[in-house]
């Protein structure tokens, strides 16, 4: 299996720590983002890529015909209409990579359109969050050729473990893992904020630490608010996706449905400003007073 021209769909921050990791391993790294046709942020994008040695493409179809690899991580909503864009153009027997968090289902989808094109469909289920761990963060990988990328991609410093060769394993092994963390998330949000507005939080959250000890309940706390706070539409999007993949299951997708409308208001109020001027280490007190200070009402939550 020859993997030497590395193409990425998404040049977002995933996008970002990918082409950066594997510019050592491959001939070439070249990306395309929508953003690169968008007049408020393409100035920006190119350069962040000139700088990375990352060649800029100006479509799909310049991508396609440059990579035998490509990688697709873009958000949840876009995963099937990337995969339809790209089997117009990708090269019969390259493999498409698809990190993105999405339902069995829609990795069903996305695989079809691929392989009808002559190219080979991994379905990636990427298990934690990537900064932490750059390109060596756990993915679960799925499909027919599944084995074989795995073993190419851990040559190439990757963390990636064959799970099954049908797809939609992987994709409901992160899906279902989302519910749990996603949810933590957006509990963790409205209890650390309703507890701080009634001045309860230094009773309620000591007892969290005698339930769940192992954990540093403030320090997670920051990182839950920083996280949904950044990126709360991307996150709305997965859970969107998880709440596919229980409705696919034959269940209805209460909890995964109520997670993304919290974290999908989170994200209206960060692109609103309101947490506008916080430090990178913000505590979550500082987050939890930002949304006190709107002065919430269920009336207000649309």
């Amino acid at each position: 299996m020859k993997l030497e021209h590395m193409g990425m769909v998404g040049y977002g921050e995933v996008g970002k720590i990918f082409t950066a990791g594997m510019k050592s391993s491959v001939l070439s790294v070249s990306a395309w983002d929508l953003k690169f046709d968008d007049p408020s942020a393409r100035d920006a994008e190119l350069a962040h890529a000139a700088r990375a040695g990352v060649q800029a493409c100006a479509s799909m179809q310049a991508l396609c015909e440059k990579a035998d690899f490509v990688i697709s991580a873009v958000t949840a909503s876009n995963t099937l209409m990337v995969a339809q864009q790209a089997a117009k153009h990708i090269r019969p027997g390259a493999h498409f990579l698809d990190l993105n968090s999405a339902s069995p289902g829609t990795k069903q989808q996305a695989a079809q359109v691929v392989a009808a094109a002559g190219a080979h469909y991994v379905e990636a289920g990427v298990m934690t969050s990537v900064p932490p761990y750059g390109i060596r963060v756990p993915m679960l990988l799925g499909g027919a050729r599944a084995q074989a990328l795995a073993e190419k991609l851990i040559g190439f410093g990757m963390n990636a473990k064959p799970i099954a060769t049908e797809i939609g394993v992987a994709s409901a092994i992160k899906m279902c893992r989302s519910v749990m963390i996603k949810g933590l998330e957006a509990l963790v949000i409205e209890s650390y904020t309703t507890a701080r507005k009634y001045g309860v939080e230094q009773h309620m959250i000591p007892t969290l630490a005698e339930t769940f000890p192992s954990i540093d309940w403030e320090k997670q706390g920051a990182y839950f608010f920083s996280r949904v706070a950044q990126h709360g539409k991307r996150r709305a999007e997965e859970m969107r996706e998880a709440a596919n993949t229980v409705r696919e299951a034959g269940f209805a997708p209460w909890m995964a449905a109520a997670i993304a409308e919290k974290h999908d208001w989170v994200a209206r109020q960060s692109a609103a400003g309101v947490f506008d001027g916080l430090p990178k280490d913000a505590s979550w007190q500082q987050f939890a007073d930002r949304l006190i200070a709107l002065q919430t009402v269920p009336a207000t939550l649309k």
